[in-house]
C-alpha cells in the first residue's frame, strides 16, 4: 500500500509522498535557478514531508478522511521533522564539512519549519529550538522513513551527489566579492530557501487539490514588450498636445528620456529624485519596463509608504497599459497566520487549510505594496509573509517615497535591498524628491556610484518651483481655533485650501470646527481611519471639486502627502520633517497652473507627539533649519526645500535616531541585526554556556536567532490587526466570507477585501471588543466591524454607535 501525502477533498484521490515530493522539488529547483541555488532548494523540496513516509502518518490521514465529523487532532502526527533529522544525522554527525555541515542546517531548517517559521539555532536564552528537533527529538519510524526515501524517491549514492552540488552552490553564494559578512548572507540565503520550499509546497498542494498538473504561465517578456510599446504611445500622444513645449513640459519629456536611457545600464541601487509633478510614475515605469526588456526581469514591483497610493498609482498605470488582470495590488494581510503550527492535513480541507492555500505569492508581472509588506516579506513572522521572498528576485524594484522607511528599520532595510542588488540580480530604484541619506548610516545602503538618474539636480528643482514656503512656525503658536480663523482667512483669498496636520485627533476635531460655521462650501476629511475605498471616493470628489474651481477644504493626517495627485491653491502644513514639508508642497499648485502659490508652516501646540517621536524630532530640526534661513537667507542652499537643506536635515535626522537604526529590542536589549546576524566567533560567551550547559561545544555553524527575531519584529510599533469594514462592496464581501467557497474564491475574496480594511492599535479593537463593534470570520482568523463600527465621515468609530443610515452613502 502506498504511502500518502493528501487525499483530495472532491474525489478521494490520493497524491503519493514519492509524487509531492518530487513535484515540489522541481518547483523548489525553478524558483532557487534564479538565485543560482537550484540544489539547495530542492533538497528542501524532496526533504520536506519525509515523515510521511510512515504507517503513522498513513493511519492518520486515512483515519481523517474515514470519520471526517471526528477526526484525530491536527498536528498529532509529525511529519516535518524526519528530513531536518536525516541532514543532521549524516552531515553533523559522521564527515562534517563546513560546507556539507551548513547546506544541512540552511536547507534543515526551512525543512523542519515549513509548517510555522523558522527555528532559532540558538536563542537567547542559550539554547537550540534546531538542535532539540533535529538532534533530540525521537522518531519512532525514522528509519522507514529513510529507506523508503532511498527506494522511492533518490538513491543514496545520487542523494550525496545532490548534496554535493547543493554545497558547491553555498560555496559559490558565499564567494561572491561584494559579500562581508557571511553570517548576514547565510541569514537571507536560509530565508529565500524557505520561502521557495512553501511556495512549492503550497502551489503544489493546491495543484493537486484543484485537480491540475500545472500552473498557466504567463510569457512575462512578451507582457514587457507589449507593455513598452504602449507606454511609448502613450507618452508620444503627450508631444501632440498643444502645452507639450512649455518649458516644464519640455523638462520632464527630457527627464522622461534620461530614465529610458538609463535603463540600459546593468542592475543596481539607483536614486530617481524627480521633483513633484515631474511626470516620476511615467518616467519609473518607462525605466523599469525598459530594463526588465533588456535583462529579462521577471516583474516590476512598486513599493509605497501607504495603501492609499496604491489605487490612484495601480489605475493610472493600468489605463497606459491597457491590462486590467496582471496588476496585483496587495495592500495588506488580510489574514494573519503567525501563530500557524498546521503539521497535518485532516480528510476534509479545513479553512485555516485553505487560507494557507490560497494563491497570495506576488507572482504578478507587476505589483503595488506598501512599506510594510515588503519588509515582512524579510523578517515578520508567518509563512504567508517569507512565501513571496523569492519572487522578489530577478525583478526591477521601486520605492516610491523612499524616505519614509520607518527609522528602526532602515539598516534592516538596507539590507535587504543589499541583498536583492548583489545576489537575488534585481535592479533597485529609490524614487523621491526628498533622497534619504541611506549611505550615511553604519549599515550603510550599497548605492551605485553616479546613481542619480536625474542631470542638474538643482536647476530641476528651481525649475519646478512653483511654491513659496512661508514660515509661521517660529515666531507663533496655533491651537484649532486660530487655525480655523486662518483658514477662514485665506479661502477669502483663494478657492481651496488642504490643511495637513501630525495626528488624527486634531485632525477631526478641525473638520468638525469648520463643519459648525457652515461656510457654504465643502469640507473634507482625510484619515487612516477610512478604509481606502472611502478615502478613494472622498479624493474622487475633492478632484471634481479642485477641477471645477469650486471653492473647497480638505483636512487631511499626512496620508494625502506622499504621491497623492491633488493640487490646492493653499496649503497649510504643521510643523513636521522636511521630507513631509516638502511632500505637502508638492500638493499646492502641482502642475504650475498659476503663478507661484503659498504653503505656509506652522506650529499647533494641540498636537501630542509624545507618542510620535519621528514626527517629534524631524519637527525639532526643521525648526533649527528655519531659523538658520531666518537669520541668514543664505543658509542652506538658500531655501528649506534645496538638496543641501535636505541632506541636512536626513543626517541630523538619523544621527539622532542612531542608536534606533538596527531596530533595537528593548525586553531582550539586543538589536535586531545581532540576532540575524550573530556568530559563533563573535558572540563566543554563546559556546562558553552551551559547554557548561551541556558539557560540550555548540555542534552548529550557526547561532542565529530567527524565530525570536521574528516575533518582536512590527514595521509599526504598535502591533495593528487589519479588519473588513461593512462599506458599500465591503459588506458584500463579509457576508460572503462566512461561506464555504473554493480556494479559488476565497484567493478572489482576499484580493477584494485589500481595499476595505483598516488598521486596529491594540488599545482600539479592546475598545471596539468593550462596546460589541467586532464580527469574526472564518473560525477567527479573519475579523470584521459591525455596521455601527463604521461611519461615513470619520470612518473608524470605536463606540459603534454610528446610525445605520451613516453608510448608506
Amino acid at each position: 500500500m502506498s504511502y500518502i501525502a493528501h487525499i483530495r477533498e472532491s474525489d478521494n484521490q490520493i497524491q503519493t509522498v514519492e509524487e509531492h515530493l518530487l513535484d515540489v522539488k522541481e518547483l523548489a529547483e525553478s524558483y532557487g535557478e534564479k538565485l543560482g541555488v537550484k540544489h539547495l532548494a530542492g533538497l528542501a523540496g524532496m526533504l520536506h514531508d519525509l515523515g510521511k513516509y510512515s504507517n503513522e502518518f498513513r493511519d492518520y490521514i486515512i483515519e481523517a478522511v474515514n470519520n471526517p465529523d471526528a477526526p484525530p487532532k491536527r498536528g498529532s502526527v509529525d511529519h516535518s521533522t524526519a528530513g531536518g533529522k536525516l541532514l543532521y544525522e549524516i552531515f553533523h554527525t559522521t564527515k562534517i564539512t563546513r560546507n556539507t555541515g551548513l547546506v544541512a542546517e540552511v536547507v534543515g531548517n526551512a525543512i523542519i519549519s515549513h509548517h510555522s517559521y523558522l527555528q532559532d539555532f540558538l536563542n537567547p536564552d542559550l539554547e537550540s529550538n534546531y538542535l532539540s528537533r533535529v538532534r533530540d527529538k525521537e522518531l519512532a519510524e525514522f528509519s522507514r522513513s529513510k529507506q523508503a526515501f532511498f527506494e522511492h524517491v533518490m538513491s543514496e549514492k545520487d542523494f550525496y551527489d545532490y548534496v554535493g552540488k547543493a554545497a558547491e552552490e553555498l560555496e559559490t553564494f558565499l564567494a561572491n566579492e561584494s559579500s562581508v559578512n557571511n553570517e548576514k548572507q547565510l541569514m537571507f540565503l536560509t530565508k529565500f530557501i524557505f520561502s521557495t520550499l512553501i511556495d512549492a509546497d503550497r502551489t503544489n498542494t493546491r495543484l493537486f487539490e484543484e485537480n491540475r498538473s500545472n500552473e498557466s504561465v504567463e510569457d512575462f517578456e512578451a507582457l514587457f514588450n507589449t507593455y513598452y510599446e504602449r507606454l511609448t504611445a502613450k507618452i508620444n500622444s503627450f508631444n501632440q498636445h498643444p502645452n507639450a513645449h512649455t518649458p516644464i513640459n519640455l523638462l520632464r519629456t527630457k527627464m522622461s528620456d534620461q530614465c529610458d536611457l538609463f535603463a540600459e545600464k546593468p542592475s543596481g541601487i539607483y536614486t530617481l529624485s524627480i521633483p513633484t509633478g515631474g511626470g516620476k510614475t511615467l518616467a519609473s515605469l518607462r525605466y523599469a519596463l525598459k530594463h526588465a526588456k533588456l535583462f529579462n526581469k521577471k516583474r516590476i514591483i512598486y513599493v509605497v509608504p501607504y495603501t492609499t497610493i496604491i489605487e490612484q498609482n495601480a489605475e493610472e498605470v493600468r489605463k497606459i497599459l491597457m491590462d486590467e488582470a496582471n496588476i496585483l495590488e496587495h495592500h495588506s494581510n488580510v489574514i494573519e497566520d503567525v501563530n500557524d503550527n498546521d503539521e497535518s492535513q485532516s480528510g476534509k480541507m479545513s479553512l485555516q487549510q485553505k487560507l494557507k492555500l490560497a494563491k497570495d505569492n506576488w507572482d504578478s508581472p507587476i505589483i503595488f505594496t506598501t512599506m510594510v509588506q515588503f519588509l515582512n516579506v524579510f523578517y515578520a513572522k508567518g509563512s504567508r509573509n517569507i512565501r513571496r521572498l523569492h519572487n522578489l528576485s530577478e525583478s526591477v524594484i521601486i520605492f516610491d517615497e523612499v524616505q519614509k522607511v520607518p527609522i528602526s528599520c532602515v539598516s534592516l532595510f538596507n539590507q535587504a535591498l543589499n541583498f536583492l542588488k548583489i545576489y537575488a540580480h534585481s535592479s533597485i530604484v529609490l524614487c523621491t524628491a526628498t533622497q534619504p541619506a541611506l549611505d550615511f548610516v553604519e549599515h550603510k545602503l550599497e548605492i551605485n556610484t553616479d546613481a542619480e538618474m536625474i542631470e542638474d539636480l538643482d536647476h530641476v528643482i528651481e525649475a519646478f518651483k512653483r511654491v513659496e514656503i512661508i514660515d509661521q512656525a517660529t515666531n507663533e503658536v496655533f491651537n484649532n481655533e486660530k487655525l480655523a480663523e486662518f483658514v477662514e482667512a485665506k479661502m477669502e483669498e483663494v478657492q481651496s485650501v488642504l490643511v495637513i496636520l501630525n495626528t488624527k485627533s486634531v485632525v477631526k476635531k478641525l473638520y468638525e470646527q469648520l463643519l459648525e460655521k457652515e461656510n457654504g462650501f465643502p469640507i473634507y476629511h482625510l484619515s487612516t481611519s477610512m478604509c481606502a475605498a472611502h478615502r478613494n471616493k472622498i479624493l474622487d470628489e475633492v478632484r471634481a471639486q479642485l477641477n471645477e474651481g469650486n471653492k473647497i477644504i480638505c483636512i487631511s493626517t499626512q496620508l494625502i502627502e506622499a504621491g497623492v495627485d491633488v493640487s490646492f491653491d493653499c496649503v497649510i502644513r504643521s510643523l513636521a520633517g522636511l521630507d513631509s514639508i516638502a511632500q505637502a508642497a508638492g500638493r499646492c499648485n502641482r502642475h504650475g497652473e498659476k503663478s507661484i502659490q503659498n504653503v505656509y508652516v506652522i506650529d499647533h501646540g494641540e498636537e501630542n507627539l509624545n507618542h510620535l517621536k519621528e514626527i517629534k524630532v524631524g519637527k525639532q530640526i526643521s525648526r533649527r533649519i528655519l531659523v538658520d534661513i531666518r537669520k541668514d537667507n543664505t543658509n542652506h542652499g538658500g531655501h528649506i526645500l534645496s538638496t543641501q537643506a535636505m541632506d541636512r536635515f536626513f543626517k541630523e535626522f538619523y544621527t539622532e535616531f542612531e542608536s534606533n537604526l538596527n531596530y533595537f529590542i528593548p525586553k531582550l536589549k539586543k538589536e535586531m541585526t545581532e540576532l540575524l546576524t550573530a556568530t559563533k566567533t563573535k558572540y563566543s560567551y554563546h559556546d562558553s554556556y552551551y559547554i557548561n550547559n551541556e558539557k560540550k561545544s555548540l555542534p552548529l555553524f550557526l547561532a542565529n536567532s530567527y524565530r525570536t527575531a521574528a516575533e518582536h519584529f512590527h514595521v509599526i510599533d504598535n502591533l495593528t490587526t487589519s479588519v473588513i469594514v461593512p462599506y458599500e462592496a465591503g459588506r458584500e464581501i463579509i457576508a460572503d466570507l462566512n461561506g464555504n467557497g473554493s480556494i479559488e474564491d476565497l484567493s478572489k475574496l482576499l484580493k477584494k477585501a485589500q481595499q476595505y480594511t483598516i488598521n486596529l492599535f491594540k488599545f482600539e479593537k479592546e475598545r471596539l471588543a468593550e462596546n460589541e463593534g467586532l464580527v469574526s470570520l472564518m473560525d477567527g482568523k479573519i475579523l470584521a466591524l459591525k455596521e455601527g463600527a463604521y461611519n461615513k465621515r470619520f470612518g473608524l468609530n470605536l463606540e459603534n454607535d454610528s446610525p445605520f443610515d451613516s453608510l448608506m452613502i
